[in-house]
């Protein structure tokens, strides 16, 4: 037994809580060294590959693609060849990693216990270990792609193993994991790109009204558990996914499987009542399950709704003189393109620096405030996956151009889940603009511990009184949303007044 080592999920950040394993990058039996890249794991905020901690062998994978997991619960079993699978079987139940979720074991009819899956929490999304087994005849693969890889591509086995089903030079594919490991999401976002398509895996949770199976389930490999729950729902384990340890039905998906049908009625027990139930036909929907980052997005963003007393305070602009001065300097420096949210970013930094007491976080534990001496501004940034928040970090003293190259790099890494926890995590002051959507003005939520949030809309032509006589301007509106705990209505309104000063008179910037 002392030759059985765990890999475990790990802790990357002080926020981090649980980790979702999204692919394996070796199979069972694959030796490896310390510091090979082993698997992925997403977290709330970026996707990371995970190191190899010592040298081993995969003996036994437990956490399947698609499992949550919190910090510091099993992955994986590492083995030399001398361990047998009985002594790994019998380690993991000693451990609680594989054992059945009662007082005691559940015992087959032969009399000897029967494992249970691993207790980690599977997500509804299909495992994503099937990517492999998909076959070139369901993906319409671009000319463009077509070909042999050659030389040495720093790509995961699941992705090579993808290309070479579907005939892809993975030469063609630009990657985007760690140091530009190409993977099977990087396969696929290829083919897209260049005007191919993907078949999607048939997605169980994808429902108009789904029929019952009344199929003998007698030989659906199950877990003890969910056997017996699902006798005493009435769920025939057919109708039920399989997303427990080693492809069996776990407690989860029976539960899942009964909510389902809870939701949306059998048609067929519906139709025994004699209605007609052509004119009740309930409508088609798709489950789509939380990922990570939206799941943390929506339990922070709760809590800051819940727990700080929001108040708002919105204003007009003027950026007539922003805009010509922007043009100015773009004409001027070719290798400067700056954007009228970089001119925020430096104008909030720099009204930060006149109204500190706005610069703050709220250290609800020790019921203090901290108020800082740089202005760490957190600029949002939408992704498929959720909205992430890298900082630009002591902004007030930096230049336009500067921020504008940080702020474009920090995106970049953004969308291609590259940041580092060190570029999101922290932050002082943060800016949400949806002016290039058009969004005249809104209001955001604030990200907590910071003690306010500007949300910028988008500069529009309106008339404005001036001197008695209607002109117009470019007009840009801004609100700012505060915890009333750490900054009060006097105190916001002033850094606006500042901010407006920045603004409007955007040379002030500069000096």
């Amino acid at each position: 037994m002392s030759d059985i080592k765990l890999i475990e999920v790990p802790k990357w950040g002080l926020s981090m809580d649980e980790g979702t394993v999204t692919e394996w990058l070796i199979d069972e039996g694959t030796p490896f060294s310390k510091g090979d890249l082993i698997c992925e794991i997403e977290t709330s905020k970026i996707t990371n590959e995970l190191e190899a901690p010592f040298d081993g062998a995969l003996r036994r994978i437990v956490a399947r693609p698609g499992a949550t997991l919190p910090v510091g619960a099993v992955l994986a079993v590492s083995a030399d060849a001398a361990v047998s699978d009985a002594e790994i079987e019998e380690f993991l139940t000693g451990i609680g990693a594989d054992s059945v979720p009662a007082s005691e074991p559940e015992r087959s009819p032969g009399g000897q216990p029967t494992p249970a899956e691993p207790r980690v929490t599977p997500t509804p999304s299909a495992p994503a270990a099937q990517e492999s087994a998909r076959t070139p005849g369901t993906t319409a693969v671009p000319d463009s792609l077509r070909g042999q890889t050659k030389g040495d591509v720093f790509a995961t086995p699941h992705s090579r193993r993808l290309a070479d089903e579907l005939s892809i030079d993975l030469g063609r594919v630009a990657g985007t994991g760690r140091e530009g490991r190409i993977s099977v999401a990087d396969v696929h976002d290829a083919i897209r790109s260049a005007g191919g398509t993907v078949a999607e895996a048939p997605s169980p949770t994808r429902s108009g009204v789904p029929g019952r199976t009344s199929e003998d389930d007698s030989g659906i490999d199950a877990t003890p558990v969910a056997r017996r729950l699902a006798k005493s729902l009435g769920i025939n384990l057919h109708d039920c996914r399989a997303t427990g340890s080693r492809g069996r039905v776990c407690e989860a998906d029976v539960r899942e499987a009964e909510r389902t049908f809870r939701l949306v009625p059998d048609p067929v027990a519906a139709s025994t009542g004699g209605a007609d139930t052509s004119q009740h036909t309930a409508p088609e929907f798709e489950t789509i399950p939380f990922n990570s980052m939206r799941k943390a997005i929506g339990q922070r963003l709760q809590e800051s709704k819940r727990n700080a007393p929001h108040f708002r305070l919105t204003v007009d602009l003027e950026i007539d003189n922003l805009l010509a001065l922007r043009k100015e300097i773009n004409a001027t420096v070719p290798s400067v393109k700056l954007s009228v949210n970089d001119f925020v970013v430096k104008a909030c930094a720099a009204a930060l620096r006149k109204v500190p007491d706005v610069n703050v976080q709220f250290d609800e534990a020790a019921q203090s405030v901290l108020r800082f001496s740089t202005a760490d501004i957190s600029v949002a940034v939408a992704l498929p996956s959720g909205l992430i928040t890298p900082i630009v970090r002591g902004a007030e003293s930096k230049s336009l151009a500067e921020i504008s190259g940080e702020v474009h790099a920090l995106v970049t890494k953004a969308k291609t889940g590259k940041l580092t926890p060190a570029e999101f995590q922290g932050g002082t002051f943060t800016i949400s603009n949806l002016g290039m959507f058009g969004v005249r003005e809104f209001d955001a939520i604030i990200n907590p511990p910071q003690g306010a949030i500007l949300a910028v809309g988008a500069g529009q032509h309106r008339p404005v009184v001036v001197d008695g006589q209607v002109v117009p301007r470019t007009v840009l509106t801004v609100t700012l949303s505060c915890d009333h705990r750490v900054i009060d209505g006097a105190l916001g309104a002033t850094f606006l007044q500042e901010l407006r000063r920045f603004v409007e008179s955007p040379a002030l910037m500069l000096v």
